[in-house]
């Protein structure tokens, strides 16, 4: 039985490690192979792979695919340890964090909780739109879509059955392409054959992005190719396209364009978990810690930044928030306080970029590295394989590989289902909604916004 009294804080340094994201988890495996006693602090007793969370939305996969249990990745470790739980309260004072069921002394603090979807005060968004940020969003998103098309079957209505039918993605980055990649093949492939009464012309993807290109960050050419390949498979992409706002029943564009709403998905962005305000750092305008080169948090040396908490900069721009950053940072924190323990001063952060990929539907992906760039099937292989191996678990691997295998061969998604739920399912369906003017469908448009 673990004796968790703050008086005994036992032998070894204490490493508590709040949040069990990709930094979080890593710090915690590295921090293991050290002489120290390490507690893992989350409010989901899983890890999410979250790169592949829009495919349980898709239907592609299975939400248990992706999670992991973190005891089940800890428990080769016999110093480290996981407490299911939520932080309320951080003294940094007397070394205590606080949760609804206990208090915890620290040495040393790794933060890890990650980030939130960013609504960028957009009125209407948080209210009517899905996000792909959880494991709980992404299924919630995946009932809405087979719900939406299950409503369609039987509504007489044609301006009620085309809105059912229209899925629309705001945001071109990364998750927005592959989400819209994959929703039009989930749609003309298994939905078609599911659905054979509906007439799948009426179904619209339309993917709406606020700047002049898609996958900022990726190179002309792979932005380029981007665009043409959704535009080959039928996803409506605006570019130029700033949204207002998001009313009940339309979206607003600041040019004065309106789309009948649908099911709209929030692939925007993300800001940094507001909780590190609520526990008194000094946070950014971004909601961001201001870190040292070190990852140290300026005014506690005993506490350490990582993922998309930390704001460091690299050259002068803030680092991306990516998993390979959140991994990175991770392992340097653990590292350093390690040599905090033996007497040693910590090392500066260098970020050391692997590469970034996305994948555009079957056979079709964009690859960048620092070296040399290149798309289409060769890149579609490489992101499989990458994918593949940095999800957590031969047994998730495997299924999602057949998952995978399952839906190239015989053009079939597995996990065509509603699951048990909320309401919020149908949320932002209502039958009375009032009809919008929509523009032309089937082209790639890029209008200045005004």
């Amino acid at each position: 039985m673990l004796d968790l009294r703050i008086a005994n804080k036992g032998s070894r340094p204490r490493v508590v490690v709040i949040g069990a994201g990709f930094g979080g988890i890593t710090a915690a495996q590295e921090l293991a192979r050290q002489p120290v006693d390490i507690f893992l602090i989350d409010h989901n007793n899983y890890h999410t792979f979250t790169p592949l969370l829009y495919q349980v939305a898709a239907a592609e996969i299975e939400a248990g695919e992706i999670a992991h249990p973190i005891r089940s990745i800890l428990r080769k470790y016999r110093n480290a340890h996981f407490l299911l739980g939520h932080v309320n309260t951080i003294d940094f004072n007397r070394h205590l964090i606080r949760t609804e069921e206990l208090t915890i002394y620290f040495d040393y603090l790794v933060l890890a909780i990650g980030s939130v979807s960013n609504y960028f005060n957009l009125p209407g968004a948080e209210q009517f739109t899905f996000p792909v940020k959880t494991l709980d969003q992404a299924i919630d998103l995946r009932n809405r879509i087979m719900r939406c098309f299950e409503h369609a079957t039987h509504e007489l209505d044609d301006m009620e059955r085309r809105r059912l039918l229209t899925f629309s993605i705001i945001g071109g980055g990364p998750t927005g392409v592959e989400f819209a990649g994959a929703m039009i093949e989930l749609i003309h492939g298994p939905l078609k054959r599911d659905f054979s009464t509906l007439n799948l012309r009426e179904v619209r993807v339309i993917l709406i992005e606020a700047s002049d290109t898609l996958l900022n960050g990726f190179s002309p050419r792979l932005r380029r190719y981007a665009a043409n390949r959704l535009n080959k498979m039928g996803v409506e992409v605006y570019l130029n396209s700033t949204v207002d706002k998001i009313e009940d029943g339309k979206i607003l564009l600041n040019d004065g364009r309106t789309f009948a709403r649908g099911t709209i998905v929030w692939a925007v962005g993300v800001k940094a978990n507001p909780a590190a305000g609520q526990w008194g750092f000094k946070t950014s305008r971004s909601g961001m810690i201001p870190v040292s080169a070190s990852l140290q948090a300026p005014e506690y040396p005993n506490v350490y930044v990582v993922g998309d908490l930390a704001l460091i900069a690299d050259g002068g721009a803030p680092l991306p928030l990516l998993a390979p950053v959140a991994i990175q940072e991770g392992r340097v924190a653990a590292r350093n306080i390690a040599r905090q323990i033996s007497g040693q001063e910590p090392r500066a952060f260098k970020y050391k970029d692997p590469g970034v990929l996305a994948t555009i539907g079957r056979n079709a992906a964009v690859a960048q590295f620092p070296h040399w760039k290149f798309s289409g099937f060769f890149a579609w292989v490489l992101w499989v394989f990458v994918h593949l191996a940095k999800i957590i678990g031969f047994r998730n691997r495997l299924l999602v590989l057949v998952n995978w295998a399952w839906d190239y061969i015989f053009f079939e998604r597995a996990v065509r289902l509603i699951m048990p739920s909320d309401d919020i399912i149908m949320r932002g369906y209502h039958k009375n909604a009032e009809p919008t003017a929509e523009s032309d469908p089937g082209k790639i448009h890029s209008q200045n916004s005004a």
